[in-house]
């Protein structure tokens, strides 16, 4: 058990500024136990160390051990150009107070700054700040140099206490030890972000590249049948060729469609031409397997206002997806869509069903996630990301789940289709 004869200090330290002490150590843990972001916890280090030593302002450094150099990475309260002093001052451990405070790994205490041959003037003279008071304190993890925590001008003038300083010290352990591990989350969420950009790269690579050696192997063929006038040849092969650009268009329009935020050019359509529509396109883009595509749009025979080209993407996703899910010699896939409602409060559900073997339980909350395929290298990963992202642009939502006969589910729906948008002529 720990008691003030364990340390000395306290001793000399008034009630009222112990009740202080302890209330600032409780919220200073409690805040950076709760923090695991860098620059916020960097932030909040800097608002308490002010707070709890009553400085004008005060500046975070941290080390970088490669250079052997401080810099500056925060700054709080009256410290001039911030940004000046973050471009243009880094301190060898030799330079200026702060570097005394990281080469001793002593904190440093100067009552007149400007009066001290350890001050580092040029930081004054780049930021416009004028120092006066400074309480240096190192940021050590073990025996790990993190940085330097400087406190500057007491207020209402004089020098930093004994009590600011042993309260300083004493937070500087708790504040160097959560840096470190801010540091160690950063570091691993990047080499997870990284690693899954890798795999996403890869992924699209493998998919453009079945699709330009399936172009590259249609233009030999085409090339073949016009040089020997084999126009059987050429009726066979074209449709491929016609194929591939298509689904080469899709992909790209996937690409554009994820890569920014998109407000849906919504116009009166009719929902049940665009099913039929999308039908129509996919029967041309699956010729190799025997599918049979149900449509009943009869509750959809009216116009209702939704983005054409968006929803049209959406839909031929989803059947798409169906088709290669589907059994190549019996595959089933039914499209139903209906208008609800009354008046101009009017819905659009949209379902998209097939016979296929469905999606596995553990995959049910992977299946919008950017780049997530069961495809292999055949899938981009992209198509529900981005379906999903256009029918939230429409402010509805699509949910998947799995049919009583088996085989997946997805449905669309589409709120407050009947009004005409503002804006809109």
């Amino acid at each position: 058990m720990t008691t003030d004869h364990d340390i000395p200090w306290l001793r000399d330290v008034p009630p009222k500024d112990m009740r202080r002490i302890v209330d600032t150590l409780y919220r200073v843990h409690r805040v950076i136990a709760a923090v695991t972001g860098l620059d916020t916890l960097l932030e909040r280090v800097m608002e308490e160390s002010k707070q709890v030593a009553d400085a004008e302002a005060c500046s975070l450094m941290l080390y970088d051990g490669q250079t052997q150099e401080l810099y500056f990475r925060v700054a709080q309260g009256e410290t001039g150009d911030q940004q000046a002093l973050k471009r243009h001052v880094r301190l060898k451990l030799d330079q200026g107070i702060a570097g005394v405070a990281a080469r001793t790994r002593q904190t440093v205490n100067v009552e007149d700054a400007v009066k001290d041959p350890r001050f580092y003037a040029l930081a004054d003279e780049i930021s416009g700040f004028r120092t006066r008071s400074v309480l240096a304190v190192p940021l050590q993890d073990r025996e790990t140099l993190v940085g330097v925590l400087e406190l500057l001008n007491k207020e209402g003038g004089g020098p930093f206490t004994d009590t600011d300083l042993h309260v300083m010290e004493m937070f500087s352990t708790l504040a160097a030890s959560s840096i470190v591990n801010a540091r160690l989350i950063e570091e691993n969420l990047r080499a997870e972000h990284m690693a899954a950009i890798g795999e996403a790269v890869a992924g699209l690579s493998h998919y453009i590249k079945n699709l330009i050696t399936g172009m590259t192997n249609s233009t030999e063929l085409i090339d073949t049948a016009l040089q020997g006038n084999k126009r059987e040849m050429l009726d066979t092969v074209w449709p491929i060729f016609k194929r591939i650009v298509k689904r080469m268009s899709i992909f790209v329009q996937d690409m554009l469609a994820f890569s920014k935020p998109r407000e849906p050019l919504r116009e009166l359509c009719y929902v049940n031409a665009l099913v039929e529509e999308v039908a129509e396109t996919f029967r041309g883009l699956t010729p190799l397997k025997v599918v049979a595509l149900d449509v009943d749009t009869k509750e959809a025979c009216v116009p209702v206002y939704v983005d054409p080209s968006g929803l049209f993407s959406c839909l031929l996703n989803l059947v798409t997806n169906a088709g290669d899910a589907v059994p190549a010699a019996a595959g089933k896939i039914c499209v139903a869509a209906r208008v609800v409602g009354n008046g101009p409060a009017l819905d659009l559900i949209v379902e998209v069903a097939d016979n296929g073997p469905g999606i596995p339980d553990e995959n049910i909350h992977k299946v919008f996630e950017p780049f997530f395929s069961t495809k292999g290298s055949m899938g981009t990963g992209l198509g529900l990301a981005v379906t999903r992202k256009t029918v939230r642009e429409h402010g509805g939502d699509i949910t998947v789940g799995r049919r009583p006969e088996g085989g997946a589910l997805f449905r669309i729906t589409l709120p407050d289709v009947g009004r005409r948008p503002s804006g809109n002529p």
